[in-house]
């Protein structure tokens, strides 16, 4: 997330690599690293994104994966706020995704997992109030 020069909260999505369908970047958890430190890095290589993470989640949502032969596997993720910074140029799923900001309600509807357009939409409604960001802002 980020907040433009006139103080609208923007929400970063990219295309997946299968379907092009929005999503936010997530991934599967890392050994060694806490869930929060690999959502950084998911960020980072999905979207070219750096900045400040929460350690803490603002959410979760559901989701069906769906694998290359076709068998599904339930994943529940934990969304964990980020406040980026800076927007790489090149970074390393660059020729497999697109990126581009939208404000949370449009995010809303661009998503297909219900459970995380109402999270998304529940951040248009004075995000800064959350405890969750509030302390994210504090440390950027």
């Amino acid at each position: 997330m980020r907040w433009d020069k006139s103080g609208n909260l923007k929400i970063l999505l990219v295309t997946s690599r299968d379907t092009g369908r929005w999503v936010m970047p997530k991934g599967w958890t890392m050994d060694g690293h806490k869930p929060w430190a690999a959502a950084e890095i998911e960020a980072l290589e999905e979207a070219g994104a750096k900045g400040y993470i929460a350690r803490e989640e603002i959410g979760t949502y559901r989701y069906p994966k769906i694998l290359d032969g076709g068998g599904i596997i339930p994943c529940r993720v934990r969304v964990y706020p980020m406040i980026v910074e800076k927007l790489l140029k090149h970074w390393k799923e660059r020729h497999e995704r697109t990126r581009r900001w939208f404000s949370p309600k449009s995010a809303a509807r661009k998503v297909d997992e219900e459970d995380l357009s109402k999270l998304l939409k529940s951040l248009s409604k004075k995000p800064r109030k959350q405890p969750v960001i509030q302390e994210l802002l504090r440390a950027s």
